[in-house]
């Protein structure tokens, strides 16, 4: 039966050894918290660290740790200290977390630390493929494995892979500053889905991959030469009811039942039954905004002294990477705000700011949740932040505003809460205002709707719409009509070769029989491809002809060495064996002169592009420029030119990030047709790239062999993924010529 296997940087749980004897427990975190119950109740394995390196794991206790592992239905990846170090706090942490959050001043590009990221994914990767089997479906989570989806595809090139970021993915501007941008984006799609919070990380994500990587990207979806990947958004949510359940349950604790903490918050509100408290938890991060929420607190309560005593910022902060310089200075900047400010401010009975630096227990952070009036929540930049969620989760009475930074995933949900910059410090005063004078009617009404919609769409939900859009993935691999050239297929077609009698191979160029270029000049055949061409044309029984939208003159040049036939500007010229050049057809270029004006105009408005003269047509390419405004403007121009020709026997050809004006009566099957008049041929092969080829394939006999190359809509029966796999495919046939 075929399993789910989730990979993340830390398992589930968290394994110690106390005088060598080890102690399970589970982890907490967003990603271990959200998916757990998902893991729990599918059938499921989960691959990660342990949170022991090697060093740490006595070789008698070795064996224990994977068997305490795998009764949770887990699978350890052994690490050592070192490769913590490089991974971990050093890639991971020092790299791609700043950059992606926008710090680009904490960023730091060391080959080191990229050489240790790289082994220790491909260590995950091989824990997959030992426990993979085929029909499995695998999620990939987050910012510390964004190579493990392409090296598991490399070697399952089958599998059904999902990859999950779970920070901000930024903007092409800040993401092309990474020395390693393109592994990175070739890393993650290798998976079949991406998934992101929100919309924004989603779009960022594909504007990188379209102007870093060159590759197609149509609305959400990604063209690779073998298959397509669907990048969508889907807001992680909380095991809403877990939150709710236990607010419920903490109100029924006796007094003997409640915690330390809640008799303290219990004291608190007996004693001043005016005041109100104010929430605020994070990990300890820069990202998070800490210190400039205490500001902000400070600037409140200097432009509001009313609330000094009627206010109390409960501020728990959990420790994180705390070995990480950035980490430590922070720190100690939020000690000394804090103690800056209590001085400040406190007053024999009160102090304006509990500050509590660790981890809490969850029925803590029950106490707090409930005790609260309002939470304020300000990162300055953060991928989702569940803590809003389960603020208002357990708000089982309704009342307690939320103040939340629009700089963090969750806020596109919760419009109901007041939502800040959190570099406004005057916005946060005035929302800080507005939330402790809120009537409790808004206050219910406003947390009424984030909590229906919370409920609604739980981490379960979330993990389930994810799995179905993967496991969609899979029925859309076969989504084009046409067939991939297996070993099988291109045996039963190498068969059918060798026992024609006659055969013709037309052959398209560019991106055919070579990749594209930015320069088409620049595309000249290899020696390798002459001696090819050169064998498959040098049998009485095979016919070849290179059928190709290039000038005569650049074809011509490049093929003046070899007898083949040649079809230049999609039809207009021919070259047959041993011959000059002829016109196919009857056509004029006196509309150039008219039309060349306005392709020039959009030449000097778009950076990158430029015109290629031919004898009777006018190319337009912009291969070169930035790939949205190359797009925009193509479809202006294709717009305005169809316009300007529709009366004069001219048509538009849209190539691969090219447009072309030829006359409508020429066109590569117009081309063929003339050539198959008059001979028995009992094996028609044919192979192209882009849709200037789809007259060719819809031309041919039924019989025929038509191929195009990468996955695209077309009517060619087969389809292979590049270049290589043309030639591949030549070869097998030069060698029964």
């Amino acid at each position: 039966m075929s399993k789910t296997i989730i990979i993340s940087n830390r398992l589930p749980l968290q394994i110690s050894i106390e005088d060598y004897n080890l102690e399970v427990s589970p982890s907490v975190g967003g990603l271990a918290t959200g998916l757990k119950s998902f893991h729990r109740d599918g059938d499921s394995l989960w691959i990660g660290w342990t949170g022991l390196t090697e060093e740490e794991i006595p070789e008698t206790l070795a064996k224990d740790v994977k068997k305490k592992a795998r009764e949770e239905a887990c699978v350890s990846v052994n690490l050592t200290a070192e490769e913590i170090e490089g991974f971990y706090y050093g890639f991971s942490n020092r790299t791609i977390w700043p950059l992606f959050h926008y710090f680009m001043e904490y960023t730091e590009a060391e080959q080191s630390y990229w050489e240790i990221y790289k082994q220790v994914n491909q260590k995950y990767a091989d824990e997959v493929l030992r426990h993979y089997e085929e029909g499995d479906i695998i999620w990939v989570h987050d910012y510390q494995l964004l190579l493990v989806p392409n090296m598991i595809r490399e070697k399952a090139p089958e599998a059904i892979i999902g990859f999950f970021n779970h920070i901000p993915f930024p903007s092409y501007e800040v993401f092309r500053t990474l020395p390693w941008r393109e592994e990175v984006l070739e890393g993650v799609l290798g998976a079949d889905l991406i998934g992101f919070h929100t919309y924004d990380y989603e779009r960022h994500f594909l504007s990188s991959v379209s102007r870093i990587l060159r590759l197609q990207v149509d609305f959400n979806e990604v063209s690779l030469p073998d298959r397509i990947v669907k990048v969508d958004s889907f807001p992680m949510g909380i095991d809403y009811e877990k939150f709710e359940q236990a607010a419920l349950n903490h109100f029924k604790n006796t007094s003997e039942e409640q915690s330390d903490l809640q008799n303290r918050l219990d004291h608190h509100l007996k004693t001043t039954p005016d005041a109100k408290l104010i929430l605020s938890i994070d990990r300890l991060d820069y990202t998070k905004g800490i210190a400039n929420r205490i500001r902000a607190f400070e600037y409140f309560l200097d432009r509001n002294p009313e609330y000094v005593e009627k206010v109390r910022l409960v501020m728990l902060a959990v420790p994180s990477r705390s070995n990480v310089p950035q980490y430590q200075r922070l720190k100690r900047e939020i000690d000394e705000l804090v103690g800056r400010i209590n001085g400040k401010f406190s007053t024999v009975n009160w102090t304006p700011i509990w500050y509590f630096y660790r981890s809490m227990p969850f029925e803590n952070l029950i106490d707090l949740y409930t005790s609260c009036d309002v939470a304020l929540l300000t990162p300055i930049r953060d991928g989702m932040n569940l803590v809003a969620k389960e603020f208002i989760a357990t708000r089982t009475d309704h009342t307690g505003v939320l103040i939340l930074s629009e700089m963090a995933g969750a806020s596109h949900e919760m419009n109901e809460a007041l939502l800040i910059n959190p570099n406004n410090f005057e916005q946060i005063s005035f929302a800080l205002k507005q939330a402790l004078q809120m009537s409790k009617e808004e206050q219910i009404q406003r947390n009424k709707m984030l909590q229906k919609r919370l409920k609604r769409y739980s981490v379960e939900k979330w993990a389930n719409d994810f799995m179905k859009a993967l496991k969609n993935t899979e029925s859309n691999r076969d989504s084009s009509q046409s067939i991939r050239i297996s070993t099988q297929v291109s045996s039963e077609i190498l068969d059918t070769y060798k026992n024609a009698k006659r055969r013709i191979l037309f052959l398209d160029y560019d991106g055919t029989l070579v990749d594209f270029t930015d320069k088409p000049e620049k595309a000249k055949p290899d020696k390798e491809l002459i001696e090819l061409i050169s064998k498959l044309n040098k049998g009485n029984k095979t016919d070849v002809v290179l059928i190709s939208g290039r000038d005569k003159h650049t074809l011509g040049n490049w093929w003046s060495e070899t007898n083949v036939e040649l079809i230049s500007e999609h039809g207009v010229w021919m070259r047959k064996q041993n011959s000059e050049w002829e016109l196919s057809e009857n056509v004029k270029n006196d509309w150039m002169e008219a039309v060349r004006p306005v392709i020039e105009n959009f030449v000097d408005r778009t950076p990158g592009t430029f015109i290629e003269d031919k004898n009777y047509s006018l190319a337009w390419h912009y291969r070169k420029a930035d790939p949205e405004l190359g797009e925009m403007r193509a479809n202006e121009l294709s717009s305005v030119l169809k316009e300007l020709i529709s009366n004069h026997g001219l048509s538009v050809l849209e190539g691969n990030k090219v447009l072309e004006i030829k006359s409508s009566d020429v066109n590569k099957g117009k081309a063929a047709g003339k050539k198959l008049v008059g001979n028995e041929y009992d094996f028609i092969f044919a192979i192209g790239d882009d849709w200037t080829d789809e007259y060719l394939f819809r031309e041919l006999p039924e019989d025929a062999y038509t191929v195009k190359v990468g996955i695209k809509n077309t009517s060619a029966q087969y389809y292979v993924e590049d270049t290589k796999k043309v030639r591949a495919i030549l070869r097998l046939f030069a060698e029964h010529t």
